[in-house]
């Protein structure tokens, strides 16, 4: 009888499973990554790289995530030797490079069968270079160290090819985060298989806040990749630092731009695609006219003044410095809109006031958020710009004719809110 119960009741749960209601079945599965990341780094000499493998391998893992792509982290290098790497679509080293035969060997090896990389900074570092002629002068063609800026600064870069997959998102021109950057011994221009995609722009110059460890002119390749391998390397991974407290003074992930040449270049790498479809993203170093779709007026500085509590006001365009502004990037996709006349001063909502109507002004940047703006790009290729700490879209008042003061308003879509960047002189 016990038999037999057994059986009634197996024969239950069968029947009880086959009319399940779909929402109580297990959920499927995840997507699968789009591929697989592994990161080598040593993390065991100058505070400044240490620190930068620390912020690497936060900022890495949270990025995989929102970009369905896996990393993993590890100070085995003889991972390298022994096929440890094959599972993985994209190989980066952080802060160091192979060391013995088997690895190298193995890294080479990997290489060729159609393997991605990206190196960052000390990667290259050498002076040496014939130790491993493959990898020093062929795979990366830079040679032995020659020289570098101190202390670490940002820099503008210039994007000098827009149609690789890593750098199609990338403006013109750019600021970097901060870095010490390095100098090579051999000319990568001079290289057919070298392709440069971005280098320092001359308005950087002088780079470096040391004298006599400062550039003051010359040619420096930043990004660069081999177009016989599936590489890319950026020479940036070192934080500024306070070496008597070791504490962090900079973020080499601090700077949107560059974050999404990352971004899109292990995209190409991992083979998840080719990039973004190429635009034309405002410049940082460029200096813009902004002119409404409502009325046709420019945003302009009152009487070409640059004093705190100057008002930001619509007149009719005339080309003047008082109606010139950069765009200089904070964070996370924000600008401050400085003025061409006094680059300190930039666009501000008064009081740092959230109400509709709040009126515009020049102000002394100091950091507010009421003196940030997200530039958000429309289809129409104009531009409407939110302030950061309201929501609210730098706006016209709807009135006509010169010398009536912005404001910011619910942002709502209008040609009273957008408007055509012409880059100027």
């Amino acid at each position: 009888m016990r038999r037999l119960a057994a059986r009634l009741l197996l024969l239950l749960a069968v029947l009880l499973a086959s009319t399940a209601p779909a929402h109580a079945l297990p959920a499927a599965a995840s997507a699968a990554p789009d591929f697989k990341v592994i990161a080598f780094y040593n993390g065991t000499w100058d505070a400044a790289h240490i620190d930068f493998v620390k912020e690497a391998n936060d900022w890495f893992p949270r990025t995989a995530a929102q970009n369905n792509f896996t990393y993993t982290a590890t100070t085995d290098w003889n991972l390298l030797a022994n096929g440890g790497v094959n599972d993985y679509q994209v190989v980066l080293f952080l802060d160091d490079a192979p060391q013995t035969a088997a690895q190298r060997a193995g890294f080479e090896r990997y290489m060729r069968a159609g393997g991605g990389w990206l190196g960052f900074h000390v990667s290259a570092f050498t002076t040496d270079a014939g130790s491993w002629p493959w990898y020093y002068n062929g795979f990366l063609g830079s040679g032995n160290f020659r020289t570098n800026t101190w202390g670490p600064t940002t820099a503008v870069l210039r994007t000098e090819d827009r149609t690789h997959p890593s750098t199609t998102g990338l403006p013109a021109t750019f600021t970097s985060a901060v870095s010490e950057w390095y100098g090579w011994s051999n000319d990568l221009r001079t290289n057919p298989d070298i392709k440069v995609l971005a280098s320092v722009d001359p308005s950087s110059f002088p780079l470096g806040t040391d004298p006599n460890q400062s550039w003051y002119s010359g040619y420096y390749p930043i990004l660069w990749t081999n177009t016989k391998y599936r590489m890319l390397y950026a020479n940036f991974g070192h934080n500024a630092m306070d070496y008597a407290s070791n504490t962090r003074l900079s973020s080499t992930f601090g700077s949107a731009t560059q974050n999404r040449f990352l971004i899109d270049g292990l995209k190409w790498l991992g083979g998840a695609g080719s990039g973004p479809a190429p635009s034309d993203p405002i410049s940082e170093t460029q200096w813009y006219s902004l002119t409404n779709s409502a009325n046709g007026t420019c945003v302009d500085a009152r009487a070409a003044a640059t004093a705190n509590g100057t008002a930001v006001q619509q007149y009719t365009c005339n080309g003047t410095t008082a109606q010139q502004f950069q765009f200089r990037p904070t964070d996370s996709g924000h600008s401050r809109i400085a003025v061409r006349g006094n680059p300190q001063q930039v666009v501000d909502v008064t009081g740092v006031s959230t109400a509709d109507n709040a009126p515009l002004q020049l102000w002394s940047y100091g950091g507010g958020t009421n003196q940030q703006w997200l530039p958000v790009r429309e289809s129409s290729g104009r531009y409407h710009f939110t302030a950061r700490h309201s929501g609210k879209c730098l706006s016209t008042t709807g009135a006509t004719g010169d010398g009536v003061q912005l404001v910011q308003r619910p942002c709502d879509n209008s040609a009273a809110q957008s408007f055509q960047l012409t880059a100027g002189p």
